[in-house]
């Protein structure tokens, strides 16, 4: 576990400290991203945070709304579903769902406009959290 995901847990927990909670974390390739929720659900267990983990493979809306509304249902009241998969989790239908959504990245991928955090995995024993969003580019950019 590297000190990336136990601030990007930090941060969550500041966010949301209690109560049922949804965290996504999601990129372009579906296992790069399992490897970083697990990394992230390590770092919320450490500080004594329940977790559900579950994958989607093809980030499909349909079974995305059934792991969460399955989650909801549930008795415990104060855990964490962390679902990771493709960039589909973050899709135009699913994307109001989550209360932080990560996006996982490696090289010259573009990042995630929805994301709270943006890590690169490029180098998976070290991940580096990047601060690239639409209010770091230059005034020229789309023009």
């Amino acid at each position: 576990m590297t000190d990336v995901w136990a601030d990007i847990a930090s941060e969550f927990l500041h966010f949301y400290p209690r109560g049922r909670r949804l965290l996504a974390v999601a990129g372009t390739d579906a296992e790069r991203s399992r490897a970083a929720a697990d990394a992230l659900a390590a770092a919320l267990t450490a500080v004594d945070q329940e977790v559900v983990r579950d994958h989607s493979a093809d980030g499909g809306e349909a079974g995305v709304r059934e792991a969460v509304t399955a989650f909801r249902q549930a008795p415990t009241s104060d855990v964490i579903l962390l679902i990771s998969g493709p960039a589909g989790l973050l899709g135009e239908r699913t994307r109001g769902m989550w209360n932080y959504a990560v996006w996982q990245l490696a090289g010259d991928e573009p990042p995630h406009t929805v994301a709270g955090a943006i890590v690169d995995v490029t180098d998976p024993a070290h991940p580096t959290r990047r601060f690239a969003d639409y209010c770091a580019l230059p005034a020229s950019y789309g023009a």
